[in-house]
């Protein structure tokens, strides 16, 4: 018997189905990985597991079996001692997760077992901070979450999951934003804490790489179904998938080899699920959909031992395996004349010690020097921290530089006044990480598109609504954008407004912090899509900055290696990704997963 058996599940919140239907089972010390796309019920299946449905969802059919007993005859009292010490979940985001007024070891003290003497707690507590790789753990009792990095703050929200001693333990999206060699630290740990403690480990991601690495079989969902389960090969990974949805998630997937290609981004979006399914739910966005797909619901096929899919096609896999050629993407050729040239740059803060009147210099940026061509993209890449970003708010005089020179279109701009500034802002323009945030809710897509423009005077007032159309057009949305707000869009749709705004000032210089991060793999082939097609037209310099090898693999012409403030290594990146000399650049590429 499996330590958990989940049958035939559905949920229903009012008139949205987000689960429908869905079966599988994990056994003691297996890792089972759900895969897809944002919204295709991955999240609420394991919060319907622990009964954490948001307000108004209700589980809507089928049975969940934990160690042999039925959930869903547990009152909520016996409920509430399962979670933890029977099921425990990580969060996809410390930040939010942890109480920012509690230190951590308070946090973690809360999910121990009861009965527990003070000391008792305090020495299971600075036990578990160590298990999970906290240095000094004792130390580190007393701290507070905004204290601590974002690996640090994952490895806390692991020690408290592990506090209870779960035989199952749920991981959302555990690494989701962090840099390689943390992702990398976060999932050996996951994966040696499920081995010596032989807990099942239910494992929520986009992520294929991290599937492959972690998992020993796989489930993908889509708009709230399974549609296939298989096991993960030790040396082909998930090769054997048939769905022509998963073929397409493991096509969209960046890499040094498909350089020179166009991704295969799955077009459409996932249906909403408030509506009435007649047939196959992937058949609007499949290239393969014939008669039946649109008609009648798939069944399950049997491929393979432990293969399973839900697919018309199962009796035709010569239809879908044939289904590899990649389009060709022609990439621009650099100029000759730099756009940007940065020369020795540094940017220093000074920081208190905690010593009466002791302070500190912080060399975020220490020295650095390149150069970027007209339709070139340079690469920044190196571990949170390294001063990536920094360096990009300096070039942009949004940061104050401590030494150095930095040259927009030969012109000398470091140091320079925000006044004196001004005439050279609309050279360079900034995508940031997270565009939700960084656009304004209260404003129109239309007018948040003109506020630069009117800003910096770029065009006259009676053409730049035309000048929005094309923009929008360009970037691959619809017309009537204009008129609604950045809360009506979806995140990949949101990062197309970002990119919109910043050629609406006609730029020379793009500079992209991390646009791809918190991205699904599909939405993510077409940002980069849209980034190459962009700068071919428009012979943009690209700076590239980004923990995402397999992004700069497929995207940029040379790459720069950070570390600690400094350029480590910096070349043409077929030689940088296949032939790194520095070893911290070796030790960035090994920790891919």
């Amino acid at each position: 018997m499996s330590l958990l058996e989940v049958e035939n599940l559905g949920v229903r919140i009012g008139a949205v189905v987000p689960v429908d239907g869905v079966s599988f089972s994990i056994g003691a010390g297996e890792t089972f990985a759900l895969l897809g796309e944002s919204g295709s019920g991955k999240s609420m299946t394991a919060l319907a597991l622990l009964r954490l449905l948001p307000a108004g969802g209700r589980i809507g059919g089928g049975e969940i079996r934990f160690d042999g007993q039925l959930l869903g005859e547990l009152p909520e009292s016996k409920m509430r001692s399962l979670r933890g010490r029977g099921m425990a979940m990580i969060f996809q985001e410390p930040q939010t997760s942890l109480n920012p007024v509690m230190t951590i070891g308070e946090q973690i003290a809360e999910a121990l077992p009861g009965g527990l003497s003070r000391e008792e707690q305090r020495n299971a507590v600075v036990r578990l901070l160590g298990e999970v790789g906290i240095a000094d753990p004792a130390a580190r009792l007393h701290s507070y979450p905004f204290e601590l990095s974002g690996g640090q703050k994952q490895r806390v929200m692991i020690a408290q999951a592990l506090a209870g001693e779960p035989r199952l333990l749920i991981a959302d999206e555990p690494t989701t934003a962090l840099d390689v060699t943390l992702q990398a630290q976060i999932l050996q740990l996951i994966k040696r804490l499920a081995r010596e403690r032989g807990m099942g480990l239910l494992l929520i991601t986009h992520d294929l790489g991290v599937a492959r690495h972690m998992a020993d079989r796989v489930g993908i969902m889509y708009a709230g179904q399974l549609i296939e389960q298989l096991p993960v090969d030790a040396e082909a990974g998930l090769a054997r998938a048939f769905h022509p949805y998963t073929r397409k998630l493991m096509a969209a997937v960046p890499g040094l080899e498909r350089a020179g290609q166009r991704l295969a981004a799955i077009p459409g979006r996932v249906p909403p699920l408030d509506r009435a399914f007649a047939g196959c739910r992937f058949a609007e966005r499949c290239p393969h959909a014939f008669g039946p797909c649109t008609s009648a619901a798939p069944g399950w096929s049997g491929l393979a031992e432990g293969h399973q899919v839900r697919c018309h096609l199962a009796e035709h896999p010569a239809a879908v395996r044939g289904d590899e050629s990649a389009q060709p993407l022609e990439m621009p050729r650099p100029g000759q004349v730099p756009v940007l040239e940065v020369r020795d740059l540094a940017v220093s803060f000074t920081q208190r010690t905690g010593q009466l009147f002791g302070k500190k210099q912080i060399h975020a940026v220490d020295g650095i020097s390149f150069e970027l061509r007209m339709g070139e993209t340079l690469a920044l890449v190196g571990e949170s921290g390294c001063g990536k970003t920094t360096a990009a708010k300096a070039i942009l005089g949004l940061t104050p530089i401590s030494g150095g020179r930095v040259e927009l279109d030969g012109q000398q701009v470091a140091g320079l006044s925000e006044r004196r500034f001004k005439p050279y802002r609309r050279l360079a323009q900034i995508v940031f990480q997270d565009p939700y945030s960084s656009l304004n809710p209260r404003m129109r897509v239309g007018d948040i598109l003109q506020e630069g423009m009117a800003a910096l005077g770029v065009g006259e007032a009676h053409t730049r609504g035309q000048s929005v159309a094309a923009l929008l057009e360009k970037v691959g949305l619809d017309p009537d954008a204009v008129t609604r707000y950045p809360h009506e869009f979806s995140g990949g749709q949101r990062q197309r407004i970002a990119i919109a705004r910043a050629l609406a000032v006609r730029p020379k210089l793009l500079i992209c912090d991390e646009p791809t991060s918190a991205l699904d793999v599909s939405v993510q082939a077409q940002i980069l899509n849209l980034l190459a097609d962009l700068q071919r037209e428009e012979g943009l310099a690209m700076l590239f900055i980004t923990h995402n090898l397999a992004a700069v693999g497929y995207l940029a012409h040379r790459v720069a290696v950070m570390q600690a403030g400094k350029i480590v290594e910096l070349g043409a990146t077929r030689d940088i990704l296949a032939h790194p000399q520095h070893p911290y650049t070796q030790s960035l590429l090994a920790s891919v997963v």
